[in-house]
């Protein structure tokens, strides 16, 4: 494991966000495009969750997401962050707060 130090640490921007809308993405098996809520702003995330979650249990979920991550293109969609999970032998579990929150609210 590689340790950071604490200002490294401080640069990550973990946000609450909600999930408002979510789509298989064309020609792929396991990737999703989900759109969130952080409150002030929407943002589109792409993520390979498509062979664990079904479209209709995402709807609303609040989910973690790094919000500071630079943009990446991801099957010609623009992925502007990444949700938090944690692997497990039947794939990701998504990582949520354990009562609903503010969309937008800082992870501490």
């Amino acid at each position: 494991m590689d340790l950071i130090n604490y200002d490294e640490f401080k640069k990550v921007e973990l946000r609450v966000a909600k999930i408002l809308e979510a789509e298989k993405v064309e020609g792929s098996e396991k990737l999703l495009k989900i759109k969130l809520s952080l409150g002030t702003e929407e943002r589109q995330i792409v993520s390979g969750i498509a062979k664990t979650y079904d479209l209709a249990s995402l709807i609303g979920r609040e989910i973690i997401i790094v919000a500071n991550l630079e943009p990446r293109s991801l099957m010609g969609l623009e992925s502007q962050g990444m949700l938090l999970a944690a692997d497990s032998p039947d794939g990701p579990v998504l990582l949520q707060p354990d009562k609903e929150v503010e969309p937008g609210s800082t992870i501490k």
